[in-house]
């Protein structure tokens, strides 16, 4: 071969190596992709327009924008649809806050009352029957409710009572609001029952029967020491005490919501001890 065909076969195989592109070469992959971050992907905006410019300034700054996007939607709070979890994370606020609340409001426990009865039902009569405003008459469908403050001479209340002909339910609360007044006061308040409630079943009755007149107490600070239950007291003298747990009023409930037609007479005394 002549030295002018080498010259000539040379050049064509220069001319074909430089029409061939770099990623016709298995195995070969770009340096710029390597450097890049497998996640990068992830945080790619898909809306922005496909046509961008290629120079490597304007790729610098699409990763920085891309990477201060991805921040920011970390740091901002996702926003929630209206009745989505919004309501939830508020619901979940006022559970806790009125758990707070609820235990704010939690008072020292009462201890139980001392309870007793008597067969001296005359004899207790004939004594109240000398004394002023200890024979009282508890008329249908009322409540009568007597309210004991406590005092710094005393460490206990007492009280007696019995009724003529039938029975009365009878129970005792205690409020834990700050002593104001150291007289004892009575309070007489009607039921709330329906007018078409049945007629009660007069004569002796289980303690288990509460009394359909006892409410829910909507006041915070009073606290169940004896609940309304029915008392035989009719039959025999009922009586307790209880020590004073602090400073409060004592709240003595005679209850005869429950009678359609018949008042009660109440025979009782409330007095402190030592």
């Amino acid at each position: 071969m002549t030295a002018m065909a080498r010259l000539e076969a040379a050049s064509e195989l220069q001319s074909r190596l430089s029409s061939l592109s770099f990623s016709s070469f298995p195995g070969v992959t770009s340096k710029q992709c390597d450097s890049e971050p497998p996640g990068r992907l992830q945080s790619t905006n898909l809306t922005e327009s496909f046509t961008q410019s290629s120079s490597p300034a304007n790729m610098h700054e699409t990763k920085e924008d891309s990477a201060q996007l991805s921040k920011g939607n970390e740091e901002a709070p996702t926003e929630l649809a209206p009745g989505g979890g919004s309501e939830e994370n508020n619901s979940a606020g006022s559970c806790q806050l009125s758990a707070e609340i609820k235990e704010a409001a939690q008072m020292p426990p009462l201890s139980a009352p001392t309870t007793w009865t008597s067969a001296a039902v005359k004899e207790l009569k004939a004594k109240l029957r000398t004394e002023k405003d200890s024979v009282v008459t508890v008329y249908r469908g009322d409540i009568m409710t007597v309210h004991v403050p406590t005092v710094p001479e005393a460490k206990k209340v007492c009280w007696e009572f019995a009724t003529d002909g039938y029975d009365i339910g009878f129970g005792v609360y205690f409020d834990w609001t700050p002593v104001t007044s150291r007289s004892i006061t009575v309070h007489i308040s009607e039921s709330s029952d329906d007018e078409d409630e049945e007629e009660e079943l007069e004569g002796p009755l289980s303690n288990e029967d509460v009394e359909k007149g006892s409410k829910s107490q909507g006041n915070s600070n009073l606290a169940e020491i004896l609940p309304v239950y029915r008392q035989d007291s009719h039959l025999s003298v009922l009586a307790g005490s209880h020590d004073f747990p602090g400073e409060g009023t004592y709240l003595l409930k005679f209850d005869n919501s429950y009678s359609l037609w018949r008042n009660k007479t109440l025979y009782y005394r409330v007095y402190y001890s030592a």
